[in-house]
């Protein structure tokens, strides 16, 4: 048993650092898989071998940064997302599975050679992921962030995708584009103070891409006041948001005249996203 970091040495052999007690298994197996360029077949049928000392200084580097709470797909630069691979970093949010949600109820309204919006794109998940499973549609992905468009870019290239990406706030470049069938968006809205800021992943992650500095529905409000022209008739804006704001984002919509104003649940039974029609 490796139980403490300075156990960790040259010498050590791959199968005793896959009982270490340090970290909980599966982060402990997707930093040895990092630190030694093998999956998880390799883990196993390299179990005897014994680390160098380069590798034993790679891996022990990783844990600590673990063991400070750096998030484990910043450690590693990736995060599986709807079945596809995403790089990621300090630029962008970690993609959820939460978040799948929104990728599923906007396929499932998107009409055949259709016209997607992503707003607030970050790496670029929900963009691609639509972009992959409907070869046909016609995918734009806006982002205020230049580092994080940089990253999206990248990760449509990487999963073989053609998204055309707009760096804009909001609505602000959008004038001269044609009316979509889908707006998507994941924004910001989490409240200022809110403590789960300072706890967790959260720390990592960018805090704009977090929080509105706001009440948490501010980014939503401007989503809901401008989508709408924007829209084609009958299309549909799909918005996720937190666990205790449906039913303040289903009034903004109302509010704004938009029908057939409902949210769904995620995998926790919690009211995850919420959306509505143009008339």
């Amino acid at each position: 048993m490796i139980d403490n970091i300075d156990a960790i040495g040259a010498g050590v052999t791959v199968g005793a650092l896959q009982t270490q007690s340090l970290l909980d298994a599966l982060d402990n197996r997707v930093l040895l898989c990092h630190a030694l360029g093998l999956n998880r077949v390799g883990l196993i049928t390299q179990s005897e071998r014994a680390l160098s000392a380069d590798e034993a200084n790679r891996f022990a580097a990783l844990v600590r940064r673990r063991l400070d709470g750096e998030p484990i797909a910043y450690i590693v630069g990736q995060r599986e997302f709807f079945g596809l691979p995403f790089e990621v970093g300090d630029a962008v949010l970690i993609p959820r599975p939460d978040t799948e949600l929104l990728v599923e109820l906007t396929l499932e309204r998107l009409p055949p050679s259709g016209r997607v919006l992503d707003m607030g794109t970050g790496s670029g998940a929900i963009a691609v992921a639509v972009a992959h499973t409907r070869r046909d549609a016609d995918v734009t992905a806006l982002d205020v962030s230049p580092e994080a468009l940089a990253v999206a870019r990248r990760n449509a290239a990487a999963n073989g995708v053609r998204v055309a990406f707009l760096q804009s706030d909001w609505y602000a470049a959008l004038e001269a584009k044609a009316p979509f069938d889908v707006i998507a968006s994941n924004p910001p809205y989490i409240a200022s103070g809110d403590r789960h800021l300072s706890e967790g992943d959260l720390r990592y992650e960018p805090v704009g891409a977090l929080t509105d500095h706001a009440d948490g529905l501010s980014a939503l409000r401007i989503i809901v006041a401008g989508a709408a022209a924007r829209l084609k008739p009958r299309g549909w804006l799909l918005m996720e948001h937190g666990y205790d704001q449906s039913a303040a984002v289903r009034q903004l919509l109302t509010e704004q005249g938009y029908t057939d104003v409902q949210s769904w649940t995620d995998l926790a039974g919690i009211e995850r996203v919420t959306g509505a029609r143009t008339h």
